[in-house]
């Protein structure tokens, strides 16, 4: 089996070599780059398991990349970022990033985190690839909703995480605990934030009207429950 391929953007040549040298002795294939031009011209040729992104790059607005990434790429994306204000984490799960690390670093943390997304990108063993549930159909391998009229919406790796949980527990309460147990991340505002978008993005991609959707409730104080039938194929 190929070992995952894990990308680095960072600008510091010191930051790329200590990143590859952590991962790759840990056993996956990492390629680097100091710029965004370079790293999305390469993505004509190669898909990345998980791309590593720092947001102070040189030549791009890094948020504007990790949109992109998490919607195009359906590859996990982690921040790596000096910036410490909680503003700045909650904008950059909010754009679609599944996880952010502040610099300084452990090495040996961002290897642990990096598995730990890959793990929670795996489906479940009684699950597939897609499923069915009220007129739609979700294809995770292609991170795309579709309709009954073959209307295709995409969504990112991060939602596609949220969308899974819901759909591999349909009908039942899922708490903020639960999910942020099951999604990883530090517990708190940042996370509650970055869910509620996740989850607002949803509901606007299933067309669910915002001041009544049928399909995710919020049950006040408790969580978030699923409400239909779901067939995995």
């Amino acid at each position: 089996m190929t070992a995952p391929l894990v990308t680095i953007l960072d600008d510091e040549p010191e930051i790329r070599q200590i990143l590859s040298d952590a991962l790759e002795d840990a056993g996956f294939r990492t390629m680097s780059f100091g710029r965004a031009t370079e790293f999305e011209a390469s993505l004509r040729k190669f898909t990345p398991d998980v791309c590593l992104v720092d947001l102070s790059l040189p030549d791009k607005d890094g948020l504007t990349l990790v949109h992109r990434l998490a919607l195009e790429q359906g590859a996990v994306v982690i921040i790596i970022s000096g910036r410490a204000q909680v503003q700045d984490r909650v904008t950059g799960l909010e754009l679609g990033a599944d996880d952010y690390i502040i610099k300084p670093f452990d090495p040996a943390e961002v290897v642990a985190r990096v598995r730990a997304r890959l793990r929670q990108g795996k489906p479940a063993a009684v699950s597939s690839n897609t499923a069915e549930f009220s007129g739609w159909t979700a294809y995770f391998d292609r991170y795309v909703l579709v309709d009954e009229e073959a209307v295709e919406t995409p969504f990112s790796h991060a939602e596609g995480e949220v969308l899974r949980l819901f759909l591999d527990s349909p009908n039942r309460l899922i708490s903020r605990a639960q999910m942020q147990e099951t999604l990883g991340g530090a517990a708190g505002e940042s996370f509650d934030r970055a869910m509620d978008v996740r989850i607002s993005r949803l509901r606007t991609k299933l067309r669910e009207d915002p001041k009544n959707p049928q399909l995710i409730k919020t049950i006040y104080g408790a969580g978030y429950i699923f409400l239909g039938e779901v067939t995995w194929m």
